[in-house]
This record gives structure tokens, sequence and C-alpha cells, in this order.
């Protein structure tokens, strides 16, 4: 007879939390065997679903909707479409927080004592608030050439 494992040992085992495997049971992500009282169950092939949920959700950072949309997933050409997805999604946010850190860097750097005599900066407020005036969308970037520029 397989050994079945309580969700306090699984939820121990896992990182998680009671509360957050009995979550990721209401998303379909694991399903106990059985329950004995108010304990619920789950075997060996449960737990490997649970691993599985987790390679998506915590190791590919995919918000949990998005994790069990592809561990039901039946084909590999949908799971490739949401993978796909979240993997540009995830690039774009990427490239703006590798602008964001390339314009602290600025900042951080910048020998001025006023940031308006900065001439990347000030020129930069300058344009902005030309362009709020003007009811324009701004389209300037702060650092039109830095090689971290999207």
């Amino acid at each position: 007879m397989e050994r079945l494992f309580s969700i306090s040992e699984v939820a121990k085992a896992f990182g998680l939390s009671v509360p957050a495997l009995r979550y990721y049971e209401e998303r379909g992500l694991i399903r106990p065997v059985t329950r004995r009282g108010r304990v619920r169950y789950y075997d060996h092939a449960a737990l490997e679903r649970l691993a599985y949920a987790q390679l998506w959700h915590n190791d590919g950072m995919m918000p949990l909707a998005d994790s069990a949309a592809v561990v039901e997933s039946k084909h590999v050409e949908d799971r490739r479409a949401l993978i796909a997805e979240q993997r540009d999604a995830m690039l774009q946010r990427i490239r703006r927080l590798t602008r964001a850190a390339a314009v602290l860097e600025h900042l951080l750097e910048c020998p001025s004592d006023r940031p308006l005599d900065c001439p990347v900066t000030g020129a930069y407020i300058r344009a902005r608030v030309d362009a709020a005036l003007a009811g324009e969308e701004f389209l300037d970037d702060f650092l039109p050439d830095h090689p971290d520029k999207p």
C-alpha cells in the first residue's frame, strides 16, 4: 500500500502553509486522495503535481492562475502559448527594470548639486513639463543613449 501524506506533512515538506496548500487545492493544482476525519491526505502522484505547479509558479514566476492553466493543459501547443505569453511579459518587465536601474544609477552618479542643472535630468524634466502643458504624449527617454535602453 502506498504511503499517504497528511496536509501538514505536505505543507511542511514543500515550504507552504496549510492555508496555502488548501488554496492550491481550491485552484485545482492538487487534490487529496482521501480524508480521514477532517485531515486531507495526498499520495506521491499528488506531490508530483504540486511540485510541477511550483515549477511554474515559483521557478517560472507565473501567476497561480496561469500556473494552473499550464498544469491543466493537455496539448503542448496550448502550454507553449501560455508559456510564451508569460515569457514575453517577463522580458518586457526585465527591460523596464533594467532601464529603471540605469536611471537610478545616473541619478546616484550625477555630479550636479541641483538635478535641473544636470544636462540629462534637466533636459528630461523640461521636455516632460513642456509635453504635459501642450497636452501631448511624452515620448522622450531619460537615457536615450544608454546601452540597456529597451
